[in-house]
């Protein structure tokens, strides 16, 4: 009996510890970037180019992915309010039928966007991979990167680990209900977990190429 007493105690203790830490890199990452997030267009500054980081226009439900629209909305936003002059969309297109990219691409077109303002990032399957790719394929040293407010934490923590001088604008939320609010803090306190692993290992992009000029 004692033996399986301490073994729930300890148990009990590793997590708790591990909620703790988990707790503790959420909450680093949101409040070291608080100050380079913005919502309101007004008030960020101006870069050239924005980062715009991707996911799929259909939701698993098969209807609109509104964080998708909510990430068009927020550049045509930038756009139109002279905050930015180019817009670069990176997502996956790992298979032929999936293209984010593109997605993106006809979606800020549809708004009055040129096409000559849009350049396409076919490899940015992860984050990381979108954040890093801006500076060392598309020569980005400044960026205003674009995505929910949560996203955009982990992107910012990316960018200035690779030496990128960037801003954040905070596209709208979904409003969720309490279970999935609980869920999406789960997931994304693991995902700021990986991207310290990342860091810390010096992850690279799946695919870098050569040079591009925007």
């Amino acid at each position: 009996m004692k033996l399986i007493m301490k073994f729930i105690f300890l148990v009990f203790i590793l997590a708790v510890l591990s909620l703790v830490f988990l707790s503790g890199i959420y909450f680093y990452v949101e409040l070291s970037t608080k100050s380079d997030r913005y919502t309101e267009v007004k008030n960020i500054p101006y870069n050239r180019v924005a980062l715009v980081l991707g996911t799929n226009p259909i939701s698993r439900y098969g209807g609109t992915n509104y964080y998708f629209k909510y990430r068009i909305d927020a550049c045509e936003e930038l756009y139109k309010a002279g905050k930015v002059s180019k817009i670069l969309v990176s997502g996956d297109n790992h298979v032929k039928e999936y293209d984010e990219p593109q997605y993106m691409k006809e979606a800020l077109m549809a708004r009055g966007i040129p096409e000559d303002d849009i350049v396409l990032d076919y490899a940015g399957f992860r984050t990381l991979d979108s954040v890093v790719r801006s500076k060392e394929v598309f020569c980005q040293e400044k960026i205003t990167i674009v995505s929910q407010g949560f996203h955009n934490a982990r992107a910012l923590c990316l960018a200035r680990w690779n030496d990128i001088d960037a801003v954040a604008y905070d596209a709208r939320d979904i409003k969720v209900t309490e279970t999935y609010f609980t869920f999406g803090v789960v997931r994304e306190s693991l995902a700021r977990v990986k991207m310290l692993i990342d860091i810390v290992f010096n992850k690279q992009p799946k695919f870098l190429g050569e040079k591009i000029e925007i």
